[in-house]
């Protein structure tokens, strides 16, 4: 049996196993940004806007 009951690691886990695994929890755990709607036109416009002052990054 594990010291807690809601850790699934297996017993055989090494340092670096439960070392990735606890951050893999703690990035999935981050608050995402909204996808889609107005939140995304207003980027992408933001984004289209600023490269339109810099001539060598278009082709």
């Amino acid at each position: 049996m594990a010291d807690t009951p809601d850790d699934p690691a297996p017993l055989a886990e090494t340092p670096i196993q439960k070392a990735l695994r606890l951050k893999t929890a703690a990035i999935e755990a981050r608050q995402k940004p909204p996808r889609g709607g107005r939140f995304q036109r207003e980027q992408s416009a933001a984004a289209k806007s600023a490269s339109k002052s810099k001539p060598w990054m278009s082709r």
